[in-house]
């Protein structure tokens, strides 16, 4: 080839690469953490010979390295795990949640890249932030130290320094991007068969519950036409529920066929994992207090936050009736989880949720939960998912002697992540054994586990033991101005809002239009700050 030839080739592409590099740098330092976006997608730019055969297209290019770096901290977590010396024993069960929890960032990641639905992307992403977190937050719950992991596992402290800011520049690349689709992908969402959500004359199910699924939900507590019968008297196909779910995920096949498993009245002593890959599986009971799953795993005896669930789900479509979930460990034993749900569109219908500290692990993804019941005292109600509680009864126990109550911890760390805590006409109460002695006692609505935490009360009924305050700060001043706390248009004798906190960030609501962007029809979407246009705001609510 002829040298001229050649080097104007070399001009061009030089030209081509330094105009994308101008472009990633504007387009970069719109994001969160720019330098953390230069460095990696102008080190992927430079490293990819067909660039100009691929298109430049900086959404994708985003998720891309993003990717690639969660790919290698699974590997890097892969190889940690298989390590004899892991600083101490405990230690194994931090990377061993980690394990899984890139698994499943890397999943998400897949999904969101290839995602048709701006809105499902956009909670995809949100649970992979809150994966990070997590594996961060077991290494603190077992007491291992940063410094242990900067020194002994140099790669993968900073990839997991710098995956979740990848991940809060992908979320808000993706939000830019895709604002008038998400407005669209709402409305339709709405119309969806022509069906109306929650309005004052529907059944209170979310459009994702199908007809058939409406139907075993509204049947009466007792048989159910059921897949496979669980009973400790021998009577059903197994035993114990683990076994159940075991078989579930052999009949169930690609997962496109919704499994029910009948667990019939009694006691069962296990921890329960319905795994991602899980997909549609159905648990009823014979009622609260009638079918109980029971566990004692907690931080005090050296689980993680996250593993210490009675029963964890991580597979879509989840729905569980009539059962209720506990955890024994009690105050004394801190983090203590009954239940813990990452499932997308999962539903939990007339269950009972019981335990102290860190009772219902609201984890990631859409969540409902209609008329059911939760105890406990600290931080009980936690998580970062956009769960909405309706038509609820919260029961506030008694914490030890040197223990305020706080029902909520909800952990929103980046303002683009579609979660929150939604509680929507509910009773907040104290149960027995706190109505005794509960002016001995501060309880509150919550307090921000993360930066963005947001949680929102409205249209409940809030007894007395509520401290005038309403809210109590996490660490000092931290998240006080970036939280979204809000209440709209509650009753009660702890409702009253002029004793409430000062914080700029929480808000008394009086406007219509801002209480309904968390409605079940608007919040679940996916998009929160926009009210419904097609469902007044009064039979939204």
């Amino acid at each position: 080839m002829d040298s001229l030839v050649i080097l104007a080739i070399l001009m061009i592409t030089s030209n081509f690469l330094v105009v994308q590099i101008v472009s990633i740098t504007a387009s970069c330092s719109q994001t969160p953490y720019p330098q953390v976006c230069n460095h990696y997608i102008t080190n992927n730019l430079l490293s990819t010979l067909d660039v100009r055969e691929q298109g430049f297209a900086f959404r994708g290019l985003a998720l891309k390295v993003t990717m690639d770096q969660a790919i290698e901290a699974h590997r890097l977590v892969s190889s940690a795990v298989h390590l004899k010396s892991l600083y101490n024993e405990r230690a194994k069960l931090a990377w061993d949640d980690c394990l899984e929890l890139y698994e499943d960032t890397i999943d998400k990641l897949n999904r969101s890249m290839s995602a048709n639905n701006a809105l499902d992307a956009n909670t995809w992403l949100s649970a992979s932030i809150a994966n990070q977190q997590t594996c961060q937050n077991g290494f603190s719950d077992l007491n291992i130290p940063n410094s242990h992991l900067q020194s002994s596992f140099p790669n993968f402290y900073k990839l997991s320094t710098d995956l979740p800011m990848l991940l809060s520049n992908s979320l808000a690349i993706h939000k830019a991007s895709s604002t008038s689709s998400s407005s669209s992908a709402m409305h339709f969402s709405k119309q969806v068969r022509g069906r109306r959500l929650l309005l004052k004359s529907d059944d209170g199910f979310p459009e994702w519950v199908s007809a058939s699924d409406r139907k075993l939900l509204q049947s009466s507590v007792g048989p159910k036409p059921a897949d496979i019968v669980v009973a400790q008297d021998g009577s059903g196909n197994y035993k114990s529920i683990t076994e159940a779910v075991a078989a579930a995920k052999e009949s169930s096949g690609s997962g496109t066929r919704r499994v029910v498993i009948y667990v019939k009245a009694g006691v069962y002593k296990e921890n329960v994992e319905v795994k991602k890959t899980m997909k549609k599986l159905m648990f009823v009971g014979d009622g609260m207090d009638a079918t109980i799953v029971t566990g004692n795993k907690n931080a005090q005896d050296g689980s993680t936050t996250f593993r210490s669930a009675t029963f964890g789900v991580s597979g879509d479509g989840f729905i569980a009736q009539d059962m209720t979930f506990e955890n024994t460990a009690g105050p004394q034993k801190h983090q203590a989880v009954a239940l813990r749900s990452g499932a997308d569109h999962s539903v939990f219908y007339r269950c009972s949720f019981k335990g102290y500290q860190d009772t219902l692990y609201v984890y990631s993804q859409r969540q409902f939960y209609r008329d059911c019941d939760i105890y406990g005292t600290v931080d009980f109600i936690f998580g970062d998912a956009a769960a909405i509680l309706q038509n609820c009864n919260i029961y506030v126990r008694k914490p030890m002697s040197n223990q305020i109550n706080t029902v909520t911890a909800q952990s929103r760390k980046d303002p683009n992540e579609n979660t929150g805590i939604i509680i929507h006409n509910c009773r907040i109460t104290a149960a027995p054994d706190l109505r005794a002695v509960q002016g001995s006692f501060r309880t509150y609505l919550g307090r921000p586990w993360q930066k963005y935490s947001r949680t929102v009360i409205m249209k409940s009924n809030l007894d007395g033991l509520i401290a005038p305050q309403g809210w109590f700060p996490w660490n000092g001043s931290s998240a006080l101005d970036t939280l979204y706390y809000g209440e709209y248009m509650n009753t009660g004798a702890g409702a009253a809002t002029g004793g409430r906190v000062k914080w700029p960030g929480f808000r008394v609501i009086t406007s219509a239009v801002e209480a309904g962007k968390f409605t079940v029809g608007n919040f679940l979407a996916g998009d929160e700050w926009i009210p419904g246009t097609g469902v007044p705001f009064e039979a939204g609510l």
